[in-house]
This record gives structure tokens, C-alpha cells and sequence, in this order.
């Protein structure tokens, strides 16, 4: 009786999906960013588990904590290298949301120094130099219409 080897290899290639091009790749699948809500379909090694990454840590740390006190120690360190994955993504999503946070507040100075810079009057002098006349009620008739503004806006917010 003669078997095919190579017929029953493709069909396992083809039932594990190990096709190329098909599929995103590991590569750009590690740079996706993920939050910590991220539901992962996890199989451990012999139970499959779903949850959120900070969910399956807690979990395969409790199994293999079950596993050690049963004497399994073979199944207790697979599940804490299980545990140890997840523990990473944790991690890594948590420098990441710092990062993020980092930026956030860069940002928001950024923006607050703009703001502070458009809100100084608009001609640079010294402090040394007095305005001219003409420069002095410019400024004086704005900061006034700006003072009407506020005012009008103060009487129809109490309406």
C-alpha cells in the first residue's frame, strides 16, 4: 500500500492556513496598535481561553498555580509561560499608552504656548518704548469692542 505524502501535506498547508500572501502578516499584525479592551482567542495547552490580555495573564497564572499544586509541574510552567505572553502585552500596551499620554500633553503645551503667544498685543516692542497715540487707542477701541462682546454674551447667558 503506497501513501502520498504529498497530497496529505498540501491538504494539512491548506487546513493551517499556511498559504502566502494570504492573510496579514506577523509583522504588521505586531505593529497594530491595541488597547486594553482587546479581546484575545487564546489556546493554551490544553483548554482554549478568551479574554482580555490582562484576563488570560490572570488566568494561566491561576492554572499554573492549579497545575503545581497537582504535581503537574510539565503543565504548570507551560501555563506560566502562557502567563508570561500575556504579562508582556500587558506591558507593552501599557509603555505604549504612557507614550501616548507623553505625546497628548506635548501637544496640549504646544497649543497653550500658541494660544498665549496670539493672546500678547501684536506689535514686538520693548518694554522701554511707550505706544503711539494712534497705536494706543487702536488697542484701547479692541480691548473696549471686546468688553462690549463680553458683556452682551454675559447678558444673554443670564436670560
Amino acid at each position: 500500500m503506497k501513501v502520498h505524502h504529498g497530497s496529505m501535506n498540501m491538504k494539512r498547508i491548506r487546513g493551517r492556513h499556511h498559504r502566502a500572501g494570504s492573510g496579514p502578516s506577523r509583522s504588521s499584525s505586531a505593529q497594530t496598535p491595541l488597547n486594553r479592551n482587546h479581546v484575545f482567542d487564546s489556546n493554551g495547552p490544553d483548554l482554549r481561553v478568551r479574554g482580555t490580555a490582562q484576563q488570560l495573564f490572570e488566568k494561566y497564572l491561576q492554572l499554573g498555580r492549579d497545575a503545581t499544586g497537582t504535581g503537574d509541574r510539565i503543565l504548570a510552567e507551560a501555563y506560566f509561560q502562557h502567563a508570561e505572553h500575556y504579562f508582556r502585552i500587558l506591558n507593552a500596551m501599557n509603555q505604549a499608552a504612557e507614550k501616548s499620554q507623553q505625546e497628548r500633553n506635548e501637544r496640549q503645551q504646544q497649543r497653550q504656548r500658541a494660544y498665549e503667544d496670539r493672546r500678547e498685543p501684536r506689535g514686538e516692542r520693548g518694554d522701554d518704548e511707550q505706544p503711539s497715540h494712534e497705536q494706543d487707542g487702536e488697542y484701547s477701541s479692541e480691548r473696549s469692542s471686546d468688553e462690549e462682546q463680553d458683556r452682551r454674551t454675559a447678558e444673554a447667558e443670564a436670560d
